[in-house]
Order: C-alpha cells, then sequence, then structure tokens
C-alpha cells in the first residue's frame, strides 16, 4: 500500500526518538501493509504513536475517533507543534463554530491535514459522513476502544455506530486502540468493528514501578489525605471521586488545608475544565480532584500518586486511572480506600436499568471488591484479570506483599468447591457455589432441589469466611474459569478434573477484613481514644432533654455525634459545630448545656484537650446544599432536582438528611403529598414517634415489606425537620 519507507528515520524525524517501544514498529508495519490492527498496550506505553506516525508517511487523511474533546485538543497541539506547517492535524467537534468547520474542511480537502480527530457523535452526523466520502482516507483509529462494549468501564452507545457510518464514508484499514481490555471486551470490540480477522498486538500489563495499596474508608480518610499529600510536598497527583459533588467538596478541603488543588468533572464549563488541565501540565497546581471524566490521554509523565476516594465501578477503571502515575518509569503510589457500603450504594445506582446491563454491572463490581478484600499479591490479581500470568510469589511492591498475611493449606476445602461445582452442572454463579457448600437452603437452592444433593452443606463445618478466597485464588490458580459472557458461571477446568483425581497442596491466604464504620459526611475520626465516661454523661444529659421536650433521644444529637464530642472535647460553639450532625442550628438550640458538661468533665479531670494539627474543614453548607435548600423552597420535586445535580435520588437523600440533621428545617410535604400515600406517612410518622432510633434498617424490618426504602427516608426527613429543627 506504501512505498518501502526507513521508520526509525521517520521517528527520529517526526518525534525525535531514536527507538521503538515495544511493538510500536511492528503494529505500525502492519498498518503500513493494509491491515486491519488491534493493539492492547498499558497507559503510558505509547499507542498514539502508533497511528500518529502511520498517518503522517500515509497518502490521505487517517479519521481518528475520540471519545473526548479535551484529549483531542491535547494531541492536536502536541502533533501541530512538532510539524514544519500547521493544519497537519485537526479536530471536528461540537467545540468548533462554523467558521472553524470550514477552515478543518479546506484543510483536509487540500491534502494538508493528515490527521482528523473527531468524537463518534461528530462521525455519525450526515452532513459529516457526505463530507469525508470526498475525501482519501488513509485508515481509521479508534481511540479508547474498549468504550465499544458494554463490558467496558467506559461503555458509549454512539461507539456501536462507528462500523456502519465507515461502510458508508468508505472502507479502509482499521486499527482498535485501547489500555484496558479483558478476552471479552476484546472480543466484543473486534465484533462490532468487523474486524474479527485483525492481527492482535497485546503488550504486558504489568507496571512494575507502580505500588498498589487498598485502605479501609473510615471517617479521618480527609486526614489521611491531607497526610499523604504534606508527606509528598510539591508532587503531582490525582484524587478520582465517584460523584461531582465529592470532587467539589474535597478540593475546598485541600484547599482549606493550603494544598495546590483544583476540580474537575463534566459539570464545569469547558474553558475551566481546559485551564484546570493546563494548570495541572504547567504544575501551577500539584493536585487535581476529579471524576473519572479526567485523565484520558493527558500526558503527564511524573503524576506521583493516583488516590481513589471511592473504589471504582470496575477493575479495567482502576487499572487505567492508576496507569496515569509513574509513567516516566518513576516512583507511583495508587492507594484505593475501600468500605462495602460504597459498594452497596454502587448496586442502588443501577436499580432502573435495564436488567442485563445492572448484571454485568454487578459482575464488575464483584470483581473490584475481589481485588479490594483480597490479601493476595496485588499485581498478581490485575494481571489475572486482564488474563496474564504473574508468576512471581511476591512482587515486594503492593500492600499485601510487604505485610504478607500467614498461607493456609486448604486442598480439602478447594476439592469441596469443585466436587459442588461438579455437582451443580457448573451452572451458577460464586454466591450459589457458596451458599451450596455452607448448607444454606436458600428458595433459589430449594428450587433447584440442590438441598437434595449428596454435596451439599459439604462444607458447612468450615469457617464461612473461607469460602470466597478458596474461589477468588482457584480462579487465578487456574483450577477454575468464569464464564464472564455467561453471567459470571464457575466452571471446573481441566487442572481442577485433575485435581480431584490427584489432589495436591492448595495454600491460600484468608481475605482482609473491612469493617463498615465510614459515615458519608463525617467530621473528625472517631478514634479509640473516646471518653467512656464522658460519653455515658453526655448520653444521660441527652436522655433527661429528650424527656423534658417530649422528643427521642436522636432527634437532638446522634449517637456519632456524641461519640466524636467524647473524642474531641469540643467547649465553644465553633468546635461544635465541627462534630459530625452539628450545624449551626443544632448548637444554637441544644449546645450549651452540652458544652458545659465537657468543660466541666475536662477541668475537673485535668484533661488536656489535644492541640494537634487540626485539619480545617470548610463550611458544611456547601454550593450543593444551598442549591438544594433553594430548590426545595421553590418546591422543585426531588426527581427532577437529582437529575439537575447529576445525582440518584438516594444520593440526594444523603444530603438532605445531612442537612436536616444537621439542624436546618426544610420542608418536603409538598413531594412527599405527592408520592406517597396518606396512611403510609401517617404510619412511618408515628413508627419515629415511638422509636428509640432512628436506624433505617431497624424501621425497614419493623415497618414490612409495605413500605419503601425511599418513603421511610422521605418520612424520616419530615419527621426529623419538624421535631429537632
Amino acid at each position: 500500500m506504501t512505498k518501502e519507507v526507513n521508520l526509525t528515520q521517520q521517528l527520529k524525524h517526526y518525534f525525535g526518538f531514536d527507538k521503538f517501544k515495544g511493538d510500536q514498529e511492528a503494529i505500525i508495519n502492519n498498518l503500513l501493509d493494509g491491515n486491519d490492527t488491534f493493539v492492547l498496550m498499558p497507559t503510558g506505553g505509547g499507542k498514539s504513536l502508533c497511528y500518529q506516525l502511520p498517518s503522517l508517511i500515509m497518502e490521505g487523511t487517517a479519521i481518528v475517533i475520540s471519545p473526548l474533546i479535551a484529549l483531542m485538543k491535547n494531541q492536536v497541539d502536541v502533533i501541530n507543534g512538532m510539524s514544519e506547517e500547521s493544519g497537519v492535524a485537526h479536530y471536528l467537534n461540537s467545540s468548533l463554530n462554523k467558521a472553524s468547520i470550514q477552515q478543518v474542511m479546506d484543510d483536509v480537502k487540500s491534502g494538508v491535514t493528515k490527521l482528523l480527530y473527531v468524537a463518534p457523535e461528530s462521525l455519525n452526523k450526515e452532513e459529516n459522513v457526505e463530507f469525508l466520502k470526498s475525501v482519501k482516507i488513509s485508515f481509521y483509529a479508534i481511540d479508547e476502544a474498549h468504550c465499544i462494549s458494554e463490558w467496558g468501564h467506559d461503555f458509549r452507545p454512539e461507539y456501536r455506530n462507528i462500523r456502519p457510518t465507515i461502510g458508508k464514508i468508505g472502507n479502509a484499514p482499521v486499527i482498535a486502540l485501547t489500555a484496558t481490555a479483558t478476552d471479552k471486551v476484546r472480543t466484543d470490540i473486534k465484533k462490532n468493528l468487523g474486524i474479527s480477522d485483525a492481527k492482535e498486538f497485546k503488550s504486558s500489563f504489568n507496571r512494575a514501578n507502580l505500588y498498589y495499596e487498598v485502605r479501609p474508608k473510615t471517617q479521618d480518610i480527609d486526614k489521611q489525605i491531607i497526610k499523604f499529600i504534606k508527606q509528598h510536598e510539591g508532587k503531582s497527583g490525582i484524587i478520582y471521586c465517584l460523584s461531582r459533588k465529592k470532587v467539589e467538596e474535597l478540593s475546598e478541603v485541600l484547599k482549606t488545608n493550603e494544598i495546590k488543588a483544583s476540580p474537575y468533572h463534566a459539570g464545569l464549563d469547558s474553558s475551566t475544565r481546559s485551564q484546570t488541565q493546563d494548570d495541572f501540565l504547567m504544575e501551577r497546581i500539584d493536585v487535581i480532584v476529579a471524576t473519572i471524566a479526567f485523565g484520558m490521554g493527558i500526558d503527564k509523565p511524573d503524576v506521583r500518586f493516583v488516590i481513589h476516594y471511592d473504589i471504582p465501578k470496575s477493575l479495567e477503571g482502576y487499572y487505567q486511572e492508576t496507569g496515569r502515575a509513574g509513567r516516566d518509569g518513576g516512583e507511583g503510589i495508587c492507594i484505593a480506600f475501600y468500605a462495602q457500603k460504597d459498594l452497596k450504594k454502587l448496586e442502588k445506582f443501577m436499580e432502573g436499568k435495564p436488567v442485563a446491563e445492572q448484571d454485568i454491572g454487578r459482575q464488575l463490581l464483584q470483581e473490584t471488591a475481589a481485588y479490594a478484600e483480597s490479601s493476595v499479591c496485588r499485581r498478581k490479581m490485575l494481571l489475572h484479570y486482564f488474563g496474564e500470568e504473574y508468576n512471581k510469589e511476591n512482587c515486594h511492591n503492593c500492600d499485601n506483599c510487604l505485610h504478607p498475611k500467614d498461607k493456609i493449606e486448604a486442598s480439602k476445602d478447594l476439592l469441596v468447591v469443585l466436587k459442588s461445582i461438579l455437582a451443580i452442572k457448573e451452572n451458577f454463579r460464586q454466591e450459589y457455589i457458596i451458599d451450596f457448600v455452607k448448607g444454606r437452603g436458600t428458595d433459589d437452592i430449594v428450587s433447584h432441589h440442590h438441598d437434595q444433593l449428596e454435596e451439599f452443606g459439604s462444607g458447612e463445618d468450615e469457617n464461612p469466611k473461607l469460602w470466597n478466597p478458596v474461589i477468588r485464588q482457584a480462579l487465578i490458580a487456574g483450577y477454575l474459569k468464569k464464564d464472564v459472557e455467561n453471567y459470571g458461571l464457575l466452571k471446573v477446568t481441566a487442572a481442577g478434573r485433575r485435581f480431584i483425581k490427584n489432589p495436591e497442596k492448595f495454600f491460600i491466604v484468608m481475605d482482609n477484613e473491612f469493617k463498615d464504620d465510614y459515615e458519608e459526611e463525617s467530621g473528625e475520626s472517631v478514634a479509640a481514644a473516646l471518653d467512656p465516661e464522658l460519653f455515658i454523661m453526655l448520653k444521660n444529659l441527652r436522655k433527661s432533654m429528650a424527656q423534658k421536650l417530649n422528643i427521642p433521644g436522636y432527634v437532638i444529637f446522634q449517637d456519632q455525634s456524641l461519640e466524636q464530642m467524647a473524642t474531641m472535647y469540643p467547649i465553644t460553639n465553633e468546635e461544635l459545630q465541627q462534630i459530625q450532625g452539628v450545624g449551626a442550628g443544632k448548637a444554637k438550640r441544644y449546645g450549651k448545656e452540652f458544652l458545659q458538661l465537657i468543660k466541666r468533665h475536662c477541668d475537673d479531670n485535668g484533661i488536656e484537650r489535644a492541640e494537634e494539627l487540626r485539619v480545617r474543614t470548610v463550611a458544611k453548607k456547601s454550593v450543593t446544599k444551598v442549591k438544594i435548600i433553594q430548590s426545595i423552597d421553590r418546591q422543585v420535586a426531588l426527581d427532577d432536582l437529582a437529575d439537575a445535580l447529576g445525582m440518584e435520588l438516594p444520593e440526594l437523600l444523603d444530603e438532605i438528611e445531612a442537612i436536616v440533621y444537621s439542624g436546618t428545617k426544610i420542608n418536603i410535604d409538598y413531594f412527599i403529598e405527592d408520592v406517597i400515600d396518606d396512611d403510609h406517612i401517617d404510619d412511618i410518622y408515628d413508627y419515629f414517634n415511638e422509636s428509640e432510633t432512628d436506624n433505617l434498617e431497624d424501621a425497614i424490618e419493623e415497618l414490612g415489606e409495605d413500605y419503601s426504602e425511599d418513603e421511610i427516608r422521605l418520612v424520616r426527613i419530615k419527621f426529623l425537620s419538624e421535631m429537632a429543627n
């Protein structure tokens, strides 16, 4: 297709490099020969060069389909900066005005433009299809190709239309590139792009310079992050959060603590995002707090840490985001905070989506949970997930390898699992198998008559926490495999069948245990330094005050607020408002007697209050809270308000609960009366009026299945607002 070229010479001429990395040269040669190509190359491996260099050599214009406007701009600037003539690279997307679009089209027609970056939405537009039909296309490059697969971490339905559109414009070789893809995602990409015969180039996923650690998400998470950043002063880092709200809040907390940080999410206007990106690249700021909207194609080689405030929705997403650290081969510290509560919240957000999508989402979440909870080498787990074997016993660069747990011999337990899976015809998922070996006669098991099988309950005498690690580590060892395409059913491999005939030693490590003591809206840490004597005195004061006012005790202050008071010893109104669940309203209404009691207790017992460097917190009435209060005053329906704020309804209810628990009075009767039956409102209200606790699980159990969780939460908000505030 193209005359013989000296690729190394061209590489030096255009990019200034003396030699290719890894498979780059073989990939480019395959494309120059007119063949479809599939490239799986980790972040930092040099994917972009695989289509940029051939586009400059080949006749015609290469179409690069890319999902992010920021990514296109970044890459176009780089290419044009290297070229002797301007306009060698352009982008076509919604950010351009008519005159700019015309300029791009003129440059493409004149043959100056060698690379044209387009978003999938722009590619599929009829007027662009018509224009591109008249252009000589050298090849099509689909960047971030995992977006084509609903099994990928960033599914974009528009990517599904790429193949039909290519058919309309005119055929040319296709190169698909991604930094993260399991076998299932790879198959999906090739099938959807119609390149099933494409030659595959797969680089190793092992990033030896990255350190992986998972920490329990506790109430002092902000303090831990601030301490970590201060220990790595002046170094660049990215902190990923799942919600825009948390991005805004955390970046404010960091700035308040004299850390140069900025927020980045899709809700900010493009000029702000662009400025933040430039500030980060030019080192005017050290830390970006971002949603997953940030990072694709950002070529900053010296990011020294990536922190996940929330556990990600998939291991693909996690791998790609951590891959932004240490791209220059230097230090890269990757810390993820994990709480099972966050996992449940993510599952809850899936409700209402199509069943198939929910199923995929849950499977991806289970893989993330397995990674977080396992005590196995994190590198080994990640590489196994991407279909790569890691043969070393200890990588010496993850928390599990630096602090290894004792191994236990579990060959007889593995036998129980293997025989059980075969007994139920290899047709069920992990949770079902665990219930089966434990002898739990669930409705599902009974309906399949599996409780009548000889193997049912064959592991009931063992530690119930044993089965997850046995199955997870049997998958890594190759005795089991997961049929991802078919709901994640577990199958016994040939090695597993051999093991049944001739069992050998099989060692496992037990999973890490994560206690769920993390609460949203947390203030200071409730450490082991709680003063039990003061805590009892505070509870007694709350009880007598509740009796006097004829309201439940939790309406005045919740237990966790009292625990923090008995830890932090607040003695001024300002200090009291730093306690979780205490806003200005509550401090003013109920605080005086509690502060007097704490001061008296400190004086009587000679307690010196800790003057340690406290993390400064930002005003609790954040911008989001003000928006919520104003919208409720205007009687905006809560589901519409959630949409406007980019939240799910349960997430909005979290926010509203934090507002009322802090002592602000709001009135959501207009919404409640519209969506809940009057009798239900009365029943739930009466329950909370008589209950000793505001605990949601207790309320759901007591009230029964006729009352939904959202109904109970909404009426609890009404009750607390009317009674406490």
